[in-house]
């Protein structure tokens, strides 16, 4: 990335709207906007008062043609998302004006922003560390209130706080540490194997507690993966159509109607459900509607949570019986449903083969058991739940990541530290340790994975 260029980008998404934003910036931004801009009032952004919105139009300097009615506004750096100079031009929505703009701002010296390259550029100026970089593509992302919170928190830098905290501990450990070693024979108080073990167990400690937030962590900001399954036509659609309250997914009476994998998000109480209906489990010689049960199968290893679905209305079938066998080492909620029809099942045997599964009784096209459903999921995930307002929750899988080769680094520091290893052996594992949180930072971090975080990002951001 050459940062010496002047980038612009469209900010806002492309479609219909009130307003749409093209943004610059660079060292020539105010320049590029000179060559644009024709105020109301003052002829020139130069001339305007900084951070202050100014009236007029966007020309076309080759036609002298209008493009369109404006407010601009240009930020000095270094007090501006980037560092850098910056200018922010406020159009009309839609797709015509943001385009031709956008052109205008490339034919006159700005190269287009590759993705996520405003916030890489705030990054690499010191505006941001990683971690919050990060927490501005999951703001953009989130799917809940509390996921927004979340990701919020750590945009205000929560989480760089608490890594920063357990680093300096490190750094001290190894500035002593290089200290004895460089420095035997000086009248340095030299730091003594009691002394690490002490701290080295305080950073696993402090580790420990955030990957503990991580699992929960993740469901806020990915969602929990929530697996519909059962046989054919036993209501899997249906309650699909419950949960949304809104008809996504065909219902009718013919078996193997499902063929393929639905997936719809749900907010429920905060957490953000991704609700995946299935083909239904069954033989069949179908070929379109195998692929789909191969898929339903794929779907259930990868699953937070699985609500399997029986139909009590008919016999226990063989096909029953295989859904059971896969649900039983899995998270999952049975639901008993059809119960408006006579029952022909053993309701005692099932749930003596699913005995740590919490079983409901149903009737989705009667609506009930619907409620008891959102009322179990809500209870199982937020059972001692987070407060996102004072917590901080690590909800970045490559966060995650980062703090159990951490926690590994510690561990094996700690075990040279009580077999009282040579000290330069034990820095290593300490150094590493440090190492590896900075990595969440930013502090320690190659360029190639930098490319990968930031090229998650949208063009405009």
């Amino acid at each position: 990335m050459n940062m010496v260029d002047t980038i612009a980008a469209i900010s806002t998404a492309i479609g219909e709207s009130g307003i749409g934003i093209v943004r610059m910036s660079g060292k020539d931004s105010l320049n590029i906007a000179n060559k644009l801009f024709k105020g109301k009032k003052v002829n020139r952004l130069m001339d305007a008062e900084s951070r202050k919105l100014t009236y007029g139009y966007i020309v076309d300097p080759e036609k002298d043609e209008k493009i369109d009615e404006v407010l601009i506004t240009f930020m000095k750096g270094p007090h501006t998302y980037t560092r850098e100079d910056m200018v922010e031009i406020y159009c009309h929505g839609g797709i015509i004006s943001v385009r031709r703009i956008l052109e205008l701002t490339l034919k006159n010296g700005a190269r287009l922003a590759d993705p996520g390259e405003f916030t890489k550029r705030a990054f690499l100026n010191g505006r941001l560390d990683l971690s919050q970089a990060e927490a501005v593509i999951d703001m953009i992302n989130a799917k809940t209130d509390k996921s927004f919170k979340v990701s919020l928190n750590q945009l205000e830098g929560s989480l760089s706080i608490k890594i920063g905290e357990i680093r300096d501990i490190l750094l001290d450990m190894i500035a002593h540490i290089e200290v004895s070693i460089d420095f035997p024979d000086e009248d340095i108080e030299e730091i003594t194997y009691g002394d690490l073990e002490k701290n080295a167990k305080l950073v696993e400690k402090k580790i420990d507690v955030l990957l503990r937030t991580a699992d929960r962590g993740r469901i806020l900001r990915d969602g929990l993966n929530t697996v519909i399954l059962g046989k054919p036509n036993v209501g899997k659609s249906s309650l699909l159509n419950a949960i949304l309250k809104e008809n996504r997914a065909i219902v009718t009476d013919i078996p193997g109607t499902t063929r393929d994998i639905i997936e719809e998000y749900v907010n429920i109480d905060g957490i953000p459900l991704k609700v995946v209906d299935t083909a239904g489990i069954r033989d069949t010689e179908d070929l379109v509607e195998k692929i789909g049960v191969d898929r339903a199968k794929d779907m259930v290893d990868r699953a937070d949570l699985i609500i399997a679905v029986f139909d009590v209305s008919k016999a226990l079938t063989e096909e029953d019986q295989d859904i059971i066998n896969i649900i039983k080492n899995k998270k999952a909620i049975v639901l008993l449903n059809k119960s408006d029809l006579p029952s022909k099942y053993d309701e005692d045997y099932i749930r003596s083969l699913l005995p740590d599964k919490q079983i409901i009784t149903t009737s989705i096209t009667e609506g009930i058991g619907v409620e008891e459903l959102v009322d179990a999921i809500k209870d199982m995930f937020y059972t001692g739940e987070v407060d996102v307002e004072s917590q901080i929750i690590v909800s970045n899988m490559r966060h995650k990541d980062q703090l159990i080769k951490a926690k590994k680094n510690i561990e094996d520091g700690l075990s040279g530290i009580r077999t009282n290893m040579p000290l330069d052996c034990i820095e290593v594992d300490i150094r590493n340790c440090w190492d590896s949180l900075g990595e969440i930072s930013g502090d320690t971090i190659g360029e190639d994975i930098l490319d990968k975080i930031f090229s998650e990002f949208c063009i405009g951001k």
